[in-house]
């Protein structure tokens, strides 16, 4: 998971790509950067928060140009060193910078390809550099069948590069890269797994465009209305501003499977995904826990929330269950979410440093805490020690998504099936484990039922992947995790 954001102005961009990626910060934190181009491309990066990396004004006062990209990155292929922070950018046989949010399946067999067939050298261990390589592959060939070369390339020909990309580039993707004096190109994989959006407004001299994974940044720049690019859906927006549009399919299309994790936990509450609004759709899930809770004949004094991604859930099944909502748990907002920590010492560390119990709310009562969802339940163990330690009469840990029991190869750093706690263990096993009276999970039928049942993957929960995931490509990214330093 990251945050991806491009604009193409006809004013200077790099202050707004900045302002822009605060809005992003919370899909990454391990590193942030920029780029824009105005003939020559001009890069700014960094480990850490977006206000770390452009702390000065003499961070930003390189940066020329009115089109350009800025990244917010949570590792999930590839280290975490400066290296492999975005964006990545090329410079022969013609200019390409470029970013992306997501995770290559077929990473091993790809970049065995470019090494051993394109003679490429893969500098990082990021699977961003082999989509870069790819689609420089696959443009040069359509500059080599072109009379004037590069230079005549018109947008049909770009998208013709991008059709046969998604043929050799398996996985869950959102692209966006600046091609040099051609424009903004901006592209899915054919699943629309991963979130990509688009919107305009008007700038002084002309039209500005933008494309974000949320719509929450168009609403800090003063853009609209925005809209889903559609799973296939190809865009360029040329120097001039000019929107370009391609269905991107030469085959039947295909059903889209758009991860059901933004609305669980990756958006912020105000960003909206084709018309699904992320608090709207939290707090459908809290009804629907409601009904879980009332199966288990509980009846909570108190429900409380894992701030802040559970609030709408929490307040959801405290409306349904008619007692009332109260913030049980402080946070500590200057520490980052523990999810996107990338190990499980640091995990158990930022959970410590971020949430203490407000005894007044929790001491002699019946507490259900809704968190998000339970993955590896180093948070929760931790949150119900707490709340007992705070003189909680009882603790129902309550989740708001269904057990996750599979690994999720497409950008959630959950690709271990050992990992997960659910996996191998029943909710009763689970719930023993974690030290809860009670353990709630929506029933995963119903779930679906919230999102029309169709148009989402749902593959960490069901196991049912909307491409090939065979046991060797859990394997390849088991060790991709293992080399890259993320796991032990």
């Amino acid at each position: 998971m990251c945050g991806i954001l491009g604009l193409i102005s006809p004013a200077p961009v790099a202050e707004r790509l900045v302002y822009g990626l605060t809005g992003l910060q919370h899909r990454g934190q391990d590193a942030a950067g920029v780029v824009t181009f105005d003939g020559r491309f001009h890069v700014r990066k960094g480990r850490g928060l977006v206000a770390e990396v452009f702390r000065e004004d003499a961070d930003r006062a390189d940066l020329l140009g009115r089109v350009g990209l800025g990244h917010t990155r949570y590792a999930t292929q590839g280290s975490t060193t400066l290296l492999d922070a975005q964006p990545l950018t090329m410079n022969y046989p013609f200019g390409l910078s470029m970013i992306h949010n997501g995770n290559v399946t077929n990473f091993e067999a790809l970049r065995s390809e470019l090494q051993n067939r394109q003679h490429r050298v893969i500098e990082t261990s990021n699977d961003l550099e082999l989509i870069l390589y790819t689609l420089a592959e696959e443009i040069e060939a359509e500059a080599a069948a072109t009379p004037g070369g590069f230079r005549a390339l018109r947008p049909e020909a770009l998208f013709a590069a991008v059709r046969r990309l998604r043929q050799k580039v398996d996985g869950a993707y959102a692209v966006l890269v600046v091609i040099a004096d051609k424009g903004l190109l901006a592209f899915r994989d054919a699943f629309g797994i991963r979130p990509l959006m688009m919107a305009s407004g008007q700038a002084e001299g002309g039209p500005e465009h933008a494309f974000a994974s949320e719509t929450s940044v168009f609403d800090m720049l003063g853009l609209g209305p925005a809209r889903a690019l559609a799973a296939e859906e190809i865009v360029l927006v040329d120097m001039d501003g000019v929107v370009h549009t391609d269905g991107g399919s030469e085959t039947p299309a295909r059903a889209q499977a758009f991860c059901s994790f933004e609305h669980i936990y990756f958006a912020r509450e105000d960003a909206s995904f084709g018309g699904w609004r992320v608090a709207a759709a939290r707090a459908r899930m809290g009804h629907l826990l409601a009904d879980a809770v009332r199966a288990r004949g509980l009846r909570p004094d108190v429900v409380i929330d894992v701030p802040s991604s559970a609030y709408f859930a929490a307040s959801g099944l405290a409306e349904g269950l008619g007692v009332p909502y109260r913030r049980g748990l402080a946070k500590n907002n200057h520490v980052g979410r523990s999810f996107i920590v990338p190990s499980a010492i640091d995990r158990a560390r930022v959970v410590r440093q971020k949430l203490n119990p407000i005894p007044e709310v929790i001491a002699g009562r019946k507490v259900a805490v809704v968190d998000d969802s339970i993955v590896r339940g180093t948070t929760s163990r931790h949150i119900i020690r707490i709340l007992r330690e705070a003189g909680a009469e009882a603790v129902y840990m309550v989740s708001a998504a269904p057990p996750l029991k599979h690994p999720c190869p497409y950008g959630i750093d959950i690709a271990r099936r050992a990992e997960l706690v659910a996996a191998e263990h029943s909710v009763e096993e689970v719930e023993a484990q974690l030290g809860a009276d009670a353990l709630i999970y929506p029933d995963l039928a119903a779930f679906k039922a919230l999102f029309g049942g169709e148009g989402h993957c749902f593959a960490c929960f069901d196991g049912h992947y909307p491409t090939a995931v065979t046991e060797e490509v859990r394997r390849s990214i088991e060790r991709e995790q293992v080399a890259s330093g993320r796991v032990g």
